[in-house]
């Protein structure tokens, strides 16, 4: 995946673009099924297919997108801290378990300098995984950045487990991490199915996370909720500049049934849309995102949603600064 493959089919330079895209093919601790290190060149395959006129954000993104290419050190680290976890998941040790840490921690604040080193050239900056772990270190740069932050969290999964199998920088332990070693203002999860009691407790008693369950969303649409007022109930949790962290199986796994962790329920594609041109209208600055566990799968379907969900990312985000 290099710089002579434009993104969506748009010729674009880091200094030139809008939007900064920064690929992360790591999934060393998928815990179900791997392959969303390949989600950011199967993103960017797929990419040639789209037309560019989004019936929400038009096509305000048109030449101002650019995707970095993949580090190769990244793929080399992946491949070692890969074999490492399924070690230790047989075999437990302390030393490898200590060498996978340090992998993700090395990556982190690599990953971090690169992207503050863009936000201070004044870019949107978004990354693409991966695993969800891949999401830390933008994240942690853009608390740095704003230090009165929010994240929007769409997910099948809370994520809030302490160091998931032992490793602290485990995909399941990604929001976790941003809540312990983050300064963050607050986190609105959206689309939750998926969770443990440990994660159920941290949610109930720390009063920065606000959850919206799946089955309380579908229950209250049951009763006669629209999908629109739910739309102004999420956006109402969040302060003036949001970030959007979005794990592609918080949409439903018809959509997605390669990703690492698909879970029965979730977000449509519409109902995705139609909270992201919410948000992007409200007022409130989307200042980055992420999109994380997008696994090509045989038929390279998720890959097509995967960029289709990048796109309006990235329209999102424009739309939000435009105003």
């Amino acid at each position: 995946m290099g710089a002579s493959r434009p993104i969506f089919g748009e010729a674009s330079t880091a200094d030139g673009a809008a939007i900064v895209l920064i690929p992360v093919p790591f999934d060393a601790t998928a815990s179900y099924q791997r392959g969303t290190h390949r989600g950011p060149a199967a993103i960017l395959d797929a990419s040639e297919q789209i037309d560019l006129c989004d019936r929400h954000f038009g096509d305000s993104t048109k030449g101002a997108i650019h995707l970095l290419p993949a580090d190769p050190a990244i793929e080399s680290l992946n491949s070692e801290a890969t074999s490492l976890c399924d070690q230790v998941r047989k075999h437990p040790d302390a030393v490898s378990l200590q060498r996978i840490n340090a992998i993700g921690l090395n990556l982190n604040e690599a990953l971090r300098n690169q992207a503050s080193n863009h936000l201070a050239n004044q870019k949107i900056v978004g990354v693409i995984g991966g695993d969800h772990s891949c999401a830390f270190a933008l994240i942690q740069a853009y608390v740095d950045r704003f230090p009165k932050l929010g994240v929007l969290h769409i997910d099948a999964h809370a994520d809030l487990r302490l160091a998931y199998e032992g490793f602290e920088w485990s995909h399941a332990s990604i929001m976790r991490n941003v809540i312990e070693k983050t300064e963050l203002s607050n986190l609105v999860q959206v689309g939750i199915r998926d969770y443990c009691e440990e994660e159920r407790a941290l949610i109930d008693s720390d009063k920065r996370i606000s959850t919206f369950f799946d089955q309380d969303l579908a229950d209250a649409q049951f009763a006669g909720e629209t999908f629109d007022s739910q739309c102004a109930r999420i956006i109402s949790k969040l302060p003036k500049e949001v970030y959007i962290s979005l794990d592609i199986d918080g949409l439903d796994p018809t959509l997605c049934p390669s990703t690492g962790t698909p879970v029965p329920g979730g977000l449509s594609f519409a109902q995705l849309s139609k909270l992201l041109h919410t948000l992007a209208k409200s007022g409130k600055k989307v200042v980055g995102f992420d999109l994380s566990e997008v696994s090509p799968g045989p038929s390279q379907w998720d890959a097509n949603v995967g960029m289709r969900v990048l796109y309006k990312l990235c329209g999102c985000a424009a739309m939000a600064k435009a105003q």
